[in-house]
């Protein structure tokens, strides 16, 4: 026995220059019936919130799926897919499609070649997917854009809820972020955690769209810029905090990444921030306020 609710639609041309249409959405549970063999001309994103099943690829291979998880059904890749007949699973789906795909593919949120991905839990996505159900309803003059807008959000809270960990439990970009302003090479980085560095660069790629190299380069430079930024640090001082022993090497390397050099930098901020650094994420109900300038 399953439970079922579905809809799907037919965004107009204008509305797939959006970057990214949502062409259906359902929210399922229970011992729903096998999908496939089939292949599709669009993507879609299956999350399973509960339960387990199995996923073949076009290789035949059978992956087991145990929630919470991620299924990526891609273009032109044949696909059979169902829950456990014993257990059955919950799901909830979205087709999509635009050419904004094609840049998350690049970027590694969506992954062809990793048709199932552990998840660390489902909460992001299916907030997300209930948006998408929300704006559904019939007759909503704003749906095309509301849930274009919503795919989007869906294919970030997926990327922020991928369980990449390395052997040692941690997570490996968690791991990365942690560690990025000790002075250690890719292949110490993956030692620490018990990868070679094959492995590393594999995991962050998947996780990052990018190498551990350039991860942790993102994560300096970012620091030095809030530093630069929010603080009157001698340059050198800077380069010291987020790893770099040579202030020379960190400022060629800030300018040719940044396109400016770091004293330029602080110059166009134009300021320092009164009262230090805050590490505190404010909160979007209570922004903070200039005392005596409350609204």
């Amino acid at each position: 026995m399953y439970h079922t609710w579905m809809r799907y639609f037919t965004p107009s041309p204008a509305h797939h220059r959006l970057g990214l249409v949502c062409l259906g959405v359902g929210l399922q549970h229970g011992t729903l019936p096998t999908v496939g063999p089939r292949t599709l001309d669009h993507h879609v994103a299956v999350v399973i919130g509960a339960g387990g099943g199995w996923f073949r690829g076009p290789d035949g291979r059978e992956i087991p799926v145990t929630a919470p998880a991620l299924i990526w059904l891609t273009p032109g890749v044949p696909h059979h897919y169902g829950p456990d007949p014993a257990t059955g699973w919950d799901e909830s789906f979205v087709d999509f499609t635009g050419p904004a795909a094609t840049t998350y593919t690049e970027l590694g949120y969506i992954e062809p070649d990793r048709p199932v991905v552990p998840l660390s839990d489902t909460v992001g996505a299916r907030a997300a997917v209930g948006r998408i159900a929300r704006a559904a309803r019939r007759g909503n003059p704003l749906l095309e854009v509301e849930t274009a807008a919503a795919v989007h959000e869906l294919l970030v809270a997926l990327r922020r809820a991928r369980a990449d960990v390395a052997p040692d439990g941690d997570l490996v970009l968690d791991a990365l972020a942690r560690d990025a302003f000790q002075p250690l090479s890719v292949a110490e980085h993956a030692s620490r955690h018990g990868m070679t560095p094959a492995e590393l660069r594999t995991a962050v790629r998947r996780a990052a769209g990018c190498s551990p190299k350039d991860y942790l380069l993102g994560i300096r430079l970012g620091r030095a810029k809030e530093l630069l930024a929010a603080t009157e640090l001698p340059v050198a001082a800077v380069a010291r905090r987020v790893g770099y022993d040579d202030p020379a090497y960190f400022s060629r390397l800030f300018t040719r990444r940044v396109g400016i050099a770091p004293v330029r930098f602080r110059e166009q901020q134009g300021r320092s921030v009164p009262g230090g650094w805050s590490h505190r994420i404010p909160d979007p109900e209570h922004p903070p306020t200039i005392p005596g300038h409350a609204t």
